[in-house]
Formats: C-alpha cells, structure tokens, sequence
C-alpha cells in the first residue's frame, strides 16, 4: 500500500459537510430496538404468561402431556411437582414446568 491510497481512505477532515447529525445514529438504533421489542420480546412474554396462567390453573383430573412426551391424568399437586397417574395404580412425579400441554376435564363427569 502507498500512501496516497491510505490518505484517499481517510475521513474528511475539518467541518466541510459529511458529517450528519449525532442524533441519527440514536433514532436508528431506537427504530430497530421497537421493532425487536414488538417482533421478539412482546410476543415471547405473552406465551410465556400464557403457560403459567396454564399451569396455575391446573387442577386434579386434568390430563396432561408431559415435555417428555408421556400422558396422563393429574393425582395431585404441590408447589413444584405434580403426581401424574399414567397407568393403573402407576403414578409418577414429574415437574410442574415440565408439564408440556393440559388437557382440561369437562364438568360432565
């Protein structure tokens, strides 16, 4: 490299136009902060509530499927943990934020 290509690569020096404004920069930065906010964030956050108003509301004799994939019938709940009967006289206890989907029971039992 010579030095006439390095000085040709050089930012202009002085106050001779180029330059913009500080506050450009800012307002772009601040669009596409909204955008990731109501494209990513918003969305995840209501799913996320979603699945724990879910959880909250889960009661005895649900059904549930598990993250794992296994089904079957809510026993009883406690604060973290969840007796699932999958089988006769077969329960087990699994994580209440590994429940994947609830299946709720109808009132006409």
């Amino acid at each position: 490299m010579n030095y006439l290509s390095i000085i040709a690569m050089a930012p202009p020096q002085g106050d001779s136009g180029g330059g913009g404004s500080m506050f450009s920069p800012l307002i772009f930065m601040g669009v596409i902060f909204f955008i990731f906010y109501f494209m990513m964030i918003r969305p995840q956050k209501k799913r996320q509530n979603e699945r724990q108003r879910l959880l909250n509301e889960m009661k005895k004799g649900d059904k549930v499927i598990t993250a794992g994939g296994i089904h079957g019938k809510v026993v009883a709940l406690e604060d973290k943990i969840v007796l699932v009967e999958i089988g006769d006289n077969i329960k087990i206890k699994v994580e209440k934020a590994s429940i994947g989907t609830v299946i709720k029971e109808s009132s006409d039992n």
